[in-house]
């Protein structure tokens, strides 16, 4: 099962001294769910946006915004950027020892539930959880950084995890962030991907708008060679 494709701009990369102007952008070109980022510099190295940014964005856009928790212990956070306005929240498998739990508290929350696979992760580690997850996030270059360059080991997992999704009749959203652009969304949407996470190709562009439909429109073509 596929799911409608969506182009996630990644607020990291974005203009902090214009965020309200760099979402209208993207929004003018079609985008209807935001990425943002949250670091602590703990499972990753670098610290990223928190609960005061997402409250903000939260106010300027009727985009979902989709919460990636790159932390420890992400399951002490989850209410608190429930309440802030995320509407997925995804967690790391290698940061949630009791993942089941943590995925069912996001969906208790009222959040849908993700969870990530870094690129050195498999998916089989995923086989208990996959029934519960609404969405698995494929990381497609090693977490922490933006601007980095596509791992090409990630479309394997995307092709397993869009098997296991066919032959299991699991309903879950394949989503990929990481070296996302115009020279790789087809082939990644090819592989069973439905979201796309795209932060420096989009954001550092000449026209966000324009080239968050031109990603579209190159994932929709990768799909239709799916079908």
């Amino acid at each position: 099962m596929s799911h409608e494709i969506q182009i996630l701009p990644s607020l990291l990369a974005a203009d902090f001294t214009r965020l309200g102007e760099e979402i209208a952008k993207v929004e003018a070109g079609g985008a209807s769910i935001l990425h943002f980022d949250v670091m602590d510099g703990r499972f990753v190295p670098s610290i990223s946006m928190g609960l005061p940014v997402l409250e903000a964005v939260r106010r300027i856009t009727t985009c979902q915004i989709d919460v990636h928790l790159m932390i420890v212990e992400p399951e002490r956070y989850v209410e608190a950027f429930r309440a802030a306005g995320a509407d997925s929240i995804s967690v790391h498998q290698e940061a949630s020892p009791h993942l089941h739990r943590t995925l069912s508290l996001i969906q208790s929350s009222g959040a849908k539930a993700g969870v990530v696979l870094n690129p050195a992760t498999p998916v089989h580690t995923l086989d208990d959880v996959l029934g519960l997850a609404d969405f698995v996030l494929v990381m497609s270059v090693n977490p922490g950084y933006g601007g980095q360059k596509f791992i090409p080991g990630a479309l394997h997992k995307v092709r397993q995890l869009d098997q296991i999704r066919r032959q299991r009749n699991l309903s879950y959203v394949i989503e990929i962030d990481g070296g996302v652009d115009q020279t790789n969304v087809a082939e990644i949407s090819e592989a069973g991907c439905d979201w796309f996470v795209a932060g420096t190709s989009v954001f550092r562009s000449e026209s966000p708008a324009t080239t968050v439909r031109e990603l579209h429109a190159l994932a929709d073509s990768g799909r239709q060679l799916l079908a």
